[in-house]
């Protein structure tokens, strides 16, 4: 097998492995489109990629699905055409989730979620609801002006209170959004997964 049928070969399971999972999903509009043109595996594919990775942006979705940019392009303004999936901007980038899943707040989060040291922080808060910016930037191997930076963003955002030291808003939500994707976000979100049910109880 040459080069170029293994990377198509390697293409088609990946597709067709996130087709299963969108096809299940029975997305509003999803099979119609996809069907007048002959192209469901890639829209199913998309469509299931992003009930497992909410918040991942354009290059994201077209370099772990294997397809081409144009390609990806095509098939993503499709399916927002038909009301499938939406995009929200979250700094330079354009992130994408089905649609009406998830509230802006919980579109802001996946936001954050999925950048390193921000997404360290919130695992960390979650983890340990009292910990200070010094805390956080020797746990993260960062420097204190670097979680000062992304607390600042984080609070304009609505995301996290400096009133009294670092707390996270909604923090239950938060922790839910992590739960149900840990796997998206790493093995650090995944440990903190696995310890979910030894987490306090939060308040509001």
């Amino acid at each position: 097998m040459s080069g170029d049928d293994r990377v198509d070969e390697d293409k088609r399971a990946t597709l067709r492995r996130f087709a299963t999972v969108g096809a299940s999903a029975s997305l509003v509009g999803s099979a119609s489109a996809a069907t007048a043109t002959g192209d469901s595996e890639p829209r199913d594919a998309i469509t299931g990629y992003l009930s497992t990775t909410p918040g991942a942006h354009f290059s994201k979705i077209r370099d772990d699905l294997k397809l081409g940019t144009g390609e990806t392009q095509h098939h993503l303004r499709t399916l927002e055409s038909a009301g499938s999936i939406e995009q929200f901007r979250d700094g330079d980038y354009r992130r994408y989730v089905q649609t009406g899943r998830f509230d802006e707040f919980e579109k802001r989060a996946l936001g954050y979620l999925r950048r390193e040291t921000p997404r360290g922080m919130i695992l960390e808060l979650l983890r340990s609801p009292d910990a200070g910016a010094n805390d956080l930037a020797a746990v993260l191997d960062v420097s204190p002006p670097t979680i000062s930076k992304y607390a600042g963003e984080l609070e304009t955002h609505g995301l996290l209170s400096r009133e009294d030291g670092y707390s996270l808003v909604r923090p239950e939500t938060v922790l839910l959004l992590v739960v149900s994707h840990a796997e998206s976000f790493g093995s650090d979100a995944v440990s903190l997964a696995d310890e979910a049910d030894q987490l306090l109880v939060y308040d509001g």
